[in-house]
C-alpha cells in the first residue's frame, strides 16, 4: 500500500504546521509529552472499577490460586505483547489516531475508518458514558441525592419523554468538567492526567501495604483451591483481557509525544509494567483477605475485600478510590479518543472542523467536544449500555488487526532503520494476533446475537465512508 503524503514527511515545529501554499502556519498539536506522561495516560486508562469487578468472575470460573494468578499474569504478557507491537508501530508511525493509522496504512482507509467509526460510536464515548454513570452511581454512596431515581425533569421527545435524574445530570457534567480542561491542552490536561494517574496507585498501593500488614487476612488461603479445566482457564482469560484493555493508549497521542521513537516505547513499556504488577499485587491481597471460593462470584469484590480485612466501615473507603479511579480513567480516554477524530478529519473521512487545532491551546477543541456531546446524549438515552455490550469484542478485533499490521508494515518497509523493533517477532506478536482471534470467535459462539448486532454497527460505518470519500472527493474537483 503506498504511504500517505502526511507520512514521512519533516514534522512540523512544535504548535505548527506549514499550510499547503508555504506562506503560512496554521495551528497544530505540539510535542510537549514524555515518556512518563504517557504512562501515566496508559495506567489511568486501563485501571478502572473493571479490576475491582473481575476478580470475582475469574475465581468463579477458576477457583484456583495458582491459575488465578497464572490467568492474571498470562493477560498481562499478552498486554506487554502488544504494547511491544504498538511500540514499534508507532515508531513507523507517529501520528495521532492509535489503530486507525496502523490500519489504514496496512489494510486500506476503508479498514481504519471502522475502527476510528467504532471508536466514536462506543468504544471511548459509550465508555466514557459508562464511566461517567458509574462515578455518579459511586458519588451516591457519600450524597445520597445523587442517586435519586425521581426524574429532576422531563426532555419531551416526539412520541415520548426522557426522564433526566440527577445522576445523569453530574455524568454529563463530569464529561464536559473534564472535557473543558482537555480543550485548555496539553499544560492542565497532563497536569491533571498525572495527579489522578499517581494518586490512584499511591492509594492501591497502601491498601495493599495495609491489607497485608493490618487486615485480618491469612496467607493460608493462597494454598486452598479446587481443580480447574483448561477450557475454564481459557474462559477466564477473556474477561482479563478486557480489564487489561487500554495499554495501548499512549499510542493515540503519538504525535504529541517528544522523541515518539524513543519516548512511546518507554511510556508503554513502563504504563504496561506498573498496571500489571498493580494487578497481581490486588489478585493477592484478594486471595489473601478470603479463599478463592468465597471470592468467587462476588461482583462487587473490591467492597468485599475490604470489608473483610478491615471491617465494614473500610467499604466508604474503597468507594472513595474507585472514584478516583473512575475519573482517571474518564479523563484519559478523554484525552485520547479525539485524537482519532482529529486524525480521520484530517484524512477527509470525518467531520471537516474536528481536524481544527485549537489556536492557544493546539488541542483537538472540536473533536473534543463532537465527543463530550455524544457522550452526553449516550448518558440521557443509556444506550452506552447496550453499545458496549454489542461491540466489546472490536476492543480485541481492532487491536489484533493493528498487531496483525505490523508484518505487513514490516514487508513493506525492510530497511526501515527504527530505534525500537518489537521484541520476540515474529512469534510473539502472531501468539498475540491468534489469541484476539480466538476471543473475538469465542465471543461469537457464546454470545452469537449481542457479537451479530456488534458486526452491524461497525457495518454501518461502510456507507458513511463512501459518503465522507465521495465528499472529499467532490471537494478536490
Amino acid at each position: 500500500m503506498s504511504q500517505s503524503p502526511s507520512l514521512g514527511a519533516v514534522e512540523p515545529a512544535a504548535g505548527t504546521q506549514s499550510s499547503t501554499d508555504g506562506s503560512a502556519s496554521t495551528p497544530a498539536l505540539s510535542r510537549r509529552l514524555n515518556a512518563v506522561d504517557g504512562a501515566a495516560l496508559v495506567v489511568s486508562n486501563v485501571i478502572g472499577v473493571g479490576i475491582f469487578f473481575t476478580p470475582g468472575i475469574v475465581a468463579q470460573l477458576v477457583p484456583n490460586p495458582l491459575a488465578i494468578f497464572g490467568v492474571w499474569l498470562a493477560g498481562g504478557v499478552l498486554a506487554s505483547i502488544g504494547a511491544s507491537a504498538y511500540s514499534e508501530l508507532a515508531a513507523r508511525r507517529p501520528r495521532a489516531g492509535g489503530e486507525y493509522v496502523y490500519l489504514r496504512e496496512a489494510f486500506g482507509p476503508l479498514a481504519g475508518f471502522l475502527t476510528g467509526w467504532t471508536s466514536f460510536v462506543a468504544g471511548f464515548s459509550g465508555a466514557i458514558a459508562a464511566g461517567a454513570v458509574g462515578m455518579a452511581a459511586y458519588l451516591g454512596r457519600f450524597i445520597p441525592a445523587a442517586v435519586d431515581p425521581k426524574p429532576l425533569f422531563k426532555i419531551p421527545l416526539y412520541v415520548t419523554s426522557l426522564d433526566v435524574p440527577a445522576s445523569k445530570i453530574i455524568a454529563i457534567l463530569v464529561i464536559f468538567a473534564i472535557s473543558g480542561i482537555h480543550i485548555c491542552g496539553l499544560g492542565p490536561g497532563r497536569l491533571v492526567q498525572n495527579a489522578l494517574a499517581g494518586t490512584k496507585v499511591a492509594a492501591l498501593v497502601l491498601l495493599i501495604l495495609l491489607g497485608v500488614t493490618l487486615g485480618s487476612g491469612s496467607a493460608k488461603n493462597l494454598s486452598i483451591g479446587g481443580p480447574v479445566l483448561p477450557t475454564n482457564w481459557l474462559l477466564a482469560l477473556i474477561p482479563v483481557l478486557f480489564t487489561y484493555s487500554g495499554w495501548n493508549a499512549a499510542s493515540y497521542v503519538a504525535e504529541e509525544v517528544r522523541d515518539p521513537a524513543r519516548n512511546l516505547p518507554r511510556a508503554l513499556a513502563l504504563g504496561t509494567g506498573a498496571t500489571v504488577a498493580v494487578y497481581l499485587l490486588l489478585n493477592f491481597l484478594y486471595l489473601y483477605a478470603m479463599p478463592a471460593e468465597r471470592l468467587a462470584g462476588i461482583i462487587g469484590g473490591g467492597d468485599a475485600v475490604a470489608e473483610s480485612l478491615f471491617g465494614p466501615r473500610a467499604a466508604g473507603a474503597v468507594s472513595a478510590l474507585m472514584l478516583v479511579a473512575l475519573v482517571s480513567s474518564i479523563s484519559a480516554m478523554i484525552l485520547a479518543g479525539p485524537r482519532v477524530y482529529y486524525a480521520m478529519a484530517r484524512d477527509g473521512l470525518f467531520f471537516r472542523s474536528a481536524a481544527d487545532v485549537h489556536p492557544r491551546y493546539h488541542s483537538p477543541a472540536k473533536a473534543i467536544i463532537a465527543q463530550a456531546v455524544w457522550s452526553g446524549i449516550l448518558v440521557l438515552s443509556g444506550t452506552f449500555q447496550q453499545l458496549l455490550t454489542y461491540t466489546g469484542f472490536a476492543i480485541v478485533l481492532f487491536g489484533g488487526a493493528a498487531v496483525a499490521a505490523l508484518f505487513v508494515l514490516r514487508r513493506a518497509k525492510k530497511s526501515e532503520d527504527l530505534p525500537f523493533r518489537t521484541w520476540g517477532y515474529p512469534v510473539a506478536p502472531a501468539i498475540f494476533v491468534m489469541v484476539s482471534l480466538a476471543v473475538v470467535l469465542n465471543g461469537f459462539w457464546l454470545s452469537p446475537g449481542p457479537s451479530a448486532a456488534g458486526l452491524l454497527i461497525i457495518a454501518a460505518g461502510v456507507p458513511l465512508y463512501l459518503w465522507a470519500r465521495r465528499g472529499r472527493a467532490a471537494a478536490r474537483s
